[in-house]
């Protein structure tokens, strides 16, 4: 596996990569890899030819109260698991590569409306911080195809929003949320739970289901709101202090209305230091 730490060694590799012929296929991470960034690599092995991954912990996405000094960094664990996925090439860079002006000073994107609801009300800036470095990401790497997981719904909507808007030809896949046996989607914030807290964290997941089952049996545009309390009110009533729990059309994360039928269901809670989402993609059967 070549590792790149500065733009001209990363344009070196790829470049070789191209000349090669191979399609390729692009995983961004901030580290502490886990089972379900290594579910994005076999993917996008199955996309492409060559695996490019990052690793870089992106300040401009965490708030002045959030855990970025703390958000675990283990590069040598992660080297392991990348070289394991045969990843063809880690592009690790530091602030001065990804920021060469100062983050301040950085240009930012937004990508508005769809960042500043669910989580973007909580974290305010979070998705400028996200979209500004997926997309210095995208033109250094010019991948064919980028991936990225479900667990973070909003995120991916956000990256292909993105993506669209400023015309660039990669293809944006999601990739399926990976659990543990419990339900528990996995994400490196888990190392936070202690383990009183690690068994409660699933029931984010089982008031999830049991949204989702609601949904499946009602008239959801008249019925979200009370499916959204109730959600909520089970989340408190099981050790979590809920953020937010929305029923969403798939395509938008609009409201959902009498017609729609892709819907997903989304929550974010605190357990403790670890603030969880999660979500569940409901798909319903056309009325005949």
């Amino acid at each position: 596996m070549h590792i790149a730490r500065s733009i001209p060694e990363l344009k070196q590799v790829l470049a070789a990569l191209r000349a090669s012929g191979k399609r390729i296929a692009f995983v961004p991470t901030m580290g502490n890899l886990h089972a379900g960034h290594r579910q994005l690599m076999e993917t996008a092995r199955r996309h492409a030819d060559a695996v490019v991954a990052s690793i870089y912990v992106n300040p401009l996405q965490f708030g002045p109260q959030e855990d970025f000094s703390a958000y675990p960094r283990t590069y040598g664990a992660d080297r392991t698991v990348l070289e394991a996925a045969g990843v063809e090439l880690l592009f690790y860079p530091d602030d001065a590569v990804m920021y060469p002006r100062g983050r301040e000073a950085s240009t930012r994107v937004e990508v508005p409306g769809v960042s500043d609801i669910l989580c973007g009300v909580s974290r305010p800036g979070h998705f400028s911080g996200v979209a500004t470095v997926v997309h210095r990401l995208f033109r250094l790497v010019a991948p064919d195809v980028a991936l990225f997981g479900k667990k973070d719904y909003q995120q991916l909507l956000v990256i292909r929003l993105m993506a669209a808007d400023f015309g660039l030809p990669i293809e944006i896949v999601g990739v399926d949320t990976v659990r543990e046996p419990d339900g528990l989607a996995l994400s490196s914030r888990n190392a936070y739970l202690t383990p009183a807290e690690r068994r409660v964290a699933p029931r984010l997941y089982a008031t999830l289901q049991a949204a989702a089952g609601q949904i499946r049996d009602g008239a959801v545009a008249a019925d979200s709101g009370r499916i959204e309390a109730d959600a909520a009110t089970a989340l408190a009533a099981a050790g979590l202090r809920p953020d937010y729990v929305g029923i969403r059309r798939q395509q938008d994360l609009a409201a959902p209305g009498p017609g729609d039928r892709q819907l997903v269901v989304l929550a974010a809670a605190w357990l403790g230091r670890a603030r969880l989402i999660d979500n569940l993609e409901v798909e319903l059967k056309a009325v005949p």
